[in-house]
């Protein structure tokens, strides 16, 4: 028995658990609470993806009544059933890692059954060469998979999607009607599946407290599902709900139907309402003390939020957990041949955050009033550290992925110096903007520590929508930090909008143009488009006017209050640049039809770019050495080198050199310097070397140069220095 129980429920991610829970685990031990996590979302799938959930997925679909009605597609995947039955196992199982030798057997074909998900192969078979035999095989099974997807939504449940459930039923549902009205309908299928592992999870933990962590609209009807179960069959266990969903969009939810189903709904950071709540429950003779708290009495939903005590900082909140989790069970996809995609759906990644909130806290269409946001709070390079040291020891990985709104540049300095110190070999990736900070400089360092890949929003490409975003960047800016990323062999991934308040069709144009820009000169080398998207804790939410907006939905709803329909003064349809915006993205992403017209992308007449066809180009060009500041810090990246002494005569005068040979990862190289100078560079060398605590500062470099020699200047801007700079000198 286990007092608190927390449950992601269906469906998040295949490759790796979402971290909510971990994190309250993780907490809950600092206060020596007992708890257990379940990620059902996990378990669903394997139990749904095996030979007996199969078994019983067909017979369901078997005892069918309108089977005249079935597409093609269906009719053909059914009568592969024996096929797919065969075969399910052991796809899994390749998917989690545990059969690679499989890969070439489902490369060769005639060996997985093949619905309409394979003719795009065709289509993509160029791509495999790049991909490679593993990565060949994880496409072609999550084919597989997303076949028998397509069979569950047509046949057996249309709500059914691998990272969400029902996820119509919570997105924009300001009135809870309809999810209510589904709650009353019997069981699905998947809905079954899901319940039974949820009831004898219930029944081996015997919780006293249920906590349901619901990130995003697709897991909120399961969530409902599992409360209504707790409610028919334990009710004696009190049921909270939190996480992302409500934390953007119950946050005036007054409809009490809402808590036929739920004991408690929590906002923002849950550590502290967590603890309280158990605390309340525990005492319930004692004055009631909750923290921003939804709950109903008689009859009516109430708001409570008396306690005094001050949310928990950073370094309070312990070491996220994934004890009880099958970390050896979850399943790496590739669903598309994106490269930063497949970072998101395949392998495992231990997340954590750098920093609460957001430390530019201004892009106009981000919730940034909300609590996740604004309130700002860091944690401290060596206590990151000594936690991802942690997870490693308790995961077995070494991969993170940092789930920041945006890593502190400042910050990413300090943990990547912290990780080459402690001698760590971890992979690594993380959400940034595209500030000047990132130097190529500073770039280098953090490929040194392992990062492996960033992701930014570019947003609109077009100076003036930036400026009215707030985003505090400029398109030129954005070209010469992911060049700075990508020659230091940094993955660089652009988050890409079109339809902001005002857009124009130029601007949208133009945005495209300097999208092909980027990649065809391969500084980005990968890109999502998506539609602006109104939300009401934004300021242009609570401030629709100032943008041009005006507010369709004025009236909030009983239940989720977030999303706004709104009208644009421009009157544009932005809709219909969607379809072409993004095939010329899928086509640059794969290095193919830059040199075609951006007329060719759109079956509607659009005007010319007026963006130079060189824009990028000028601008990456336009990088500056910037001037070294006397306390930037130097580090020698490198290893050290070897040093020999060579004489040489000329005109009758006997010279010393020093001789500085060094061995990187791919290449060996020397640099000469007379003797003296050389002899005192190796020593700096190794006082400057990252793995080293102190901090060594360009003035005192400078200053003890001209004890010992002339001209420094003259010194520092030499080939050999310039040599040194271009492979791990660097001054941050």
């Amino acid at each position: 028995m286990k007092p608190i129980l927390l449950v992601t429920p269906p469906f998040t991610q295949l490759n790796t658990p979402y971290p909510a829970t971990a994190y309250l685990k993780g907490f809950l031990n600092t206060k020596q609470l007992d708890s257990h996590q379940f990620d059902l979302g996990i378990e669903t799938l394997l139990q749904l993806f095996s030979k007996s959930g199969l078994t019983q997925l067909f017979a369901q679909a078997a005892n069918q009544t309108n089977q005249a009605n079935w597409t093609e597609n269906d009719q053909r995947i059914f009568g592969l059933q024996a096929n797919y039955i065969q075969t399910i196992d052991s796809v899994v199982a390749f998917l989690q890692g545990k059969t690679p030798s499989l890969a070439k057997q489902i490369c060769s074909g005639y060996f997985l059954p093949e619905a309409k998900r394979f003719a795009q192969v065709e289509e993509t078979d160029w791509a495999f060469g790049s991909l490679g035999m593993q990565d060949k095989a994880k496409h072609l099974a999550t084919l597989y998979l997303e076949d028998l997807s397509d069979f569950i939504v047509s046949v057996v449940d249309e709500n059914f999607g691998f990272s969400r459930y029902a996820e119509r039923l919570g997105r924009s549902a300001s009135s809870f009607d309809e999810l209510y009205s589904q709650l009353q309908n019997d069981f699905t299928f998947i809905d079954q599946l899901s319940l039974d592992l949820f009831a004898a999870k219930m029944h081996d933990i015997q919780p006293k407290l249920l906590c349901l962590s619901v990130p995003f609209p697709g897991n909120l009807f399961s969530a409902f599902r599992c409360a209504q179960w707790v409610k028919r069959n334990f009710p004696s266990c009190k049921v909270a709900m939190g996480g992302g969903f409500p934390n953007t969009e119950l946050r005036s939810v007054s409809d009490p139907r809402v808590f036929e189903f739920l004991d408690f709904i929590t906002l923002d950071d849950g550590e502290l309402p967590l603890e309280l709540l158990w605390q309340h429950l525990e005492h319930p003779k004692l004055p009631r003390q909750l923290k921003r708290t939804f709950l109903a009495e008689n009859g009516q939903v109430i708001y409570v939020n008396n306690a005094t005590q001050a949310d928990y900082k950073q370094a309070q909140v312990g070491t996220p957990d994934y004890t009880d989790l099958p970390l050896t069970k979850y399943i790496s996809v590739i669903e598309v041949l994106n490269p930063m995609h497949s970072l998101w759906s395949d392998g495992r990644w231990n997340k954590l955050t750098m920093a609460h909130g957001c430390y530019w806290g201004k892009c106009t269409f981000c919730d940034i009033s909300l609590d996740y946001i604004s309130l700002y709070e860091p944690v401290a390079a060596a206590l990151l550290v000594d936690r991802m040291e942690e997870l490693i020891a308790t995961t077995g990985e070494t991969g993170f992925h940092f789930v920041d709104e945006a890593a502190p540049p400042a910050l990413m300095r300090e943990v990547a110096l912290e990780i080459i110190r402690r001698d760590l070999v971890v992979s690594w990736w993380t959400n940034i903007r595209f500030e000047k900070s990132f130097t190529a400089d500073l770039c280098l360092l953090l490929k040194k520590s392992g990062c492996i890949a960033v992701s930014g929003g570019l947003e609109v490409a077009s100076d003036r929508l930036l400026d009215l975003i707030d985003k505090g960047v400029t398109v030129a800016q954005v070209a010469q930090v992911t060049h700075n990323f990508t020659i230091s062999g940094i993955l660089t991934h652009a988050y890409l909008m079109y339809g902001y308040p005002t857009q124009t069709i130029q601007e949208t144009v133009d945005s495209l143009e300097m999208v092909r820009q980027l990649f065809e000169l391969g500084v980005v080398q990968s890109g999502f488009w998506h539609q602006f998207a109104l939300t009401a804790h934004s300021p242009i939410g609570l401030n629709p006017e100032k943008y041009g907006v005006t507010i369709l939905n004025k009236e909030p709803g009983t239940f989720a209050n977030n999303d706004l329909l709104f009208a644009d003064a421009t009157g544009i349809d932005h809709d219909q640049f969607s379809f072409g915006l993004k095939k010329s993205l899928y086509n640059y992403l794969h290095g193919i039809c830059f040199e075609l017209p951006l007329q060719d992308w759109f079956d509607f007449k659009i005007p010319r770019t007026t963006v130079s066809p060189n824009f990028i180009a000028q601008a990456i060009a336009a990088i500056e050495s910037n001037y070294t500041k006397p306390t930037a810090t130097v580090f020698w990246l490198g290893n050290q080198p070897t040093i020999s002494i060579q004489t040489k005569i000329k005109r009758g005068q006997q010279y010393k050199n020093a001789q500085l040979q060094f061995h990187d990862l791919t290449q060996s190289f020397s640099i000469q310097l007379p003797e003296e100078e050389g002899i005192w560079l190796a020593a700096l060398l190794l006082k400057c070397s990252a793995a080293q605590r102190q901090k060594i500062k360009f003035g005192e470099i400078q200053k003890e140069y001209e004890q010992k020699f002339e001209n420094f200047e003259l010194f520092w801007q030499s080939k050999p220095i310039q040599t040194l700079q271009s492979v791990g000198l660097v001054c941050l």
